[in-house]
């Protein structure tokens, strides 16, 4: 069993609020580490038919069950649960009484910011981030197999081949997921669009063109990502408007949480020339940036994510945002360190007054090095940014 990184935050935050509202994909794992990190907790599972009518019909007679709290797993599917919930906690503040699970992003952070606002801890949990898999006994062996497999747990548990998997998490997530948030007359267009977006991933988003691309309405895409985003397959990267005199893109980009995902969705069917098909460019990026964004929300962080481009192509693929400065980050497909690497990096340093040597490159081979002009990072690394 992997040793989930966001338990230390999580039992934190436990001491301090009464109620932890733990959110992620399915299957990442949510259940799991809410058992092992409050075993002495009660669970219950509303995907459970019984157990969702009696939370639905009588929500106050379910709650009195578990007079000193729960885990309540796939809370979102009884709304009516939070209210009575509120009143609890409010009657008598007792830290980490309930822990709350939900796989809808968008379901269940309406119901806690209407009901739990001040009273709860939100605690994200993605798939396996690459610190979790170094540190376990399936620490990865190259790069390529790396990106394949991606990191949700139960290809690892189980050790199922990643495209069986993910082909039937894709179906099931079909099936359950956008049926019950958005009507979807033929389910064979919204694959579709699922797999427009991974031809898009780590490129800006251009919505018409996406559109157009499966046939359906501007405002239809738009509602058809945003339940992407609120399943915790997609997420954008905002580009950061800061000036500097310069026309600068303004549009986001586009990046997948879980590269073996991606993978699958672009027809890869195993890591063999992974490394020299076209798509490995976006593929690495992809995996970089969300990696980055796994560290921030495995230590309970604010994603503090950007990317910077200029209408002349110019481009700094991240700029995490520390506060008092910008530390930029240029991400490159190649094994072996150029000169070329330092290019955007050092035209950006130069144009935001700032140290060359705080910069990084981060690169697909595995000797990380300092240098006058920045840091250079192996993709194995990346766990220290």
């Amino acid at each position: 069993m992997i040793k989930r990184h966001l338990s230390r935050k999580i039992k934190e935050a436990a001491k301090k609020y009464p109620v932890i509202s733990l959110v992620g994909p399915r299957q990442s794992g949510k259940t799991t580490l809410a058992k092992m990190t409050f075993p002495r907790q009660p669970y219950v599972s509303l995907e459970k038919p019984s157990e969702l009518a009696f939370a639905l019909e009588d929500p106050e007679g379910f709650l009195a069950r578990y007079p000193r709290g729960a885990v309540i797993d796939e809370a979102q599917k009884a709304p009516e649960l939070f209210s009575y919930i509120q009143a609890i906690v409010d009657e008598k503040q007792t830290a980490g009484r309930y822990v709350l699970t939900g796989s809808q992003n968008f379901n269940f952070l309406q119901r806690v910011t209407e009901s739990l606002a001040g009273r709860t801890s939100i605690q994200k949990l993605l798939p396996f981030s690459l610190g979790e898999l170094l540190s376990s006994p399936w620490n990865p062996t190259s790069l390529a197999a790396t990106m394949f497999t991606g990191g949700y747990p139960r290809i690892y548990d189980k050790g199922i081949r990643p495209t069986d998997w993910l082909g039937n998490y894709v179906l099931t997530y079909l099936e359950r997921d956008v049926r019950s948030i958005i009507k979807v007359g033929d389910l064979s267009v919204f694959q579709r669009f699922l797999k427009m977006c991974a031809f898009r991933s780590g490129k800006l988003l251009n919505l018409s063109a996406l559109a157009n691309d499966c046939g359906i309405t501007h405002n239809t895409a738009r509602a058809w990502l945003s339940v992407l985003e609120a399943s915790f397959i997609v997420f954008t990267l905002t580009p950061h408007f800061k000036n500097f005199n310069k026309r600068l893109v303004k549009t986001p980009k586009l990046f997948f949480y879980d590269t073996g995902l991606l993978c699958y969705l672009l027809g890869i069917e195993d890591e063999k020339g992974l490394m020299m098909r076209p798509e490995a460019g976006a593929i690495f990026e992809t995996f970089i940036i969300s990696e980055l964004l796994k560290n921030r929300a495995n230590r309970g962080e604010q994603a503090n994510l950007y990317f910077w481009q200029d209408k002349l192509g110019r481009e700094v693929d991240c700029l995490i945002d520390k506060g008092k400065e910008l530390v930029p980050v240029e991400i490159k497909t190649g094994r072996t360190i150029s000169q070329e690497y330092f290019k955007n990096l050092n035209y950006w340093c130069d144009l935001a007054k700032c140290e060359r040597k705080k910069s990084f490159v981060v690169y697909a081979g595995e000797q990380s090095q300092k240098r006058s002009q920045g840091t250079v990072l192996g993709w194995r690394d990346i766990v220290s940014l």
